[in-house]
């Protein structure tokens, strides 16, 4: 599996042009093959601050959303303000259980 850890940082006016790109992006990446999670998040306390979180299959499956219409759309999109700071990170990884058994209980909900 690949993990993608993405942090973009912009300003207010720019948020509002990203948040409206990140909507059509979103619906269409979750749609990809290969695609197991795909999510962008603002920081609780730093509202300039966009977190991006993907899982993919495997790297072809990554490559291939990379260079999708839709991503070529969103990159357009954001670069019409002034392009996000971004810093990502990618990562092979293999899923693990809970490290401490299960769940805390006031976490599951």
């Amino acid at each position: 599996m690949i993990v993608v850890n993405a942090k973009m940082q912009t300003n207010k006016e720019n948020f509002k042009i990203i948040k409206k790109a990140v909507k059509k992006l979103e619906i269409k990446t979750k749609q990809e093959n290969g695609c197991i999670d795909y999510g962008f998040s603002v920081e609780l306390h730093n509202k300039s601050v966009i977190r991006i979180t993907e899982l993919w299959k495997d790297l072809k499956s990554l490559k291939d959303h990379l260079r999708t219409k839709h991503i070529e759309i969103f990159l357009k999109e954001i670069a019409a303000g002034e392009p996000p700071k971004t810093d990502a990170h990618f990562f092979e990884a293999n899923s693990i259980p809970y490290p401490d058994g299960d769940l805390p209980k006031e976490v599951q909900g």
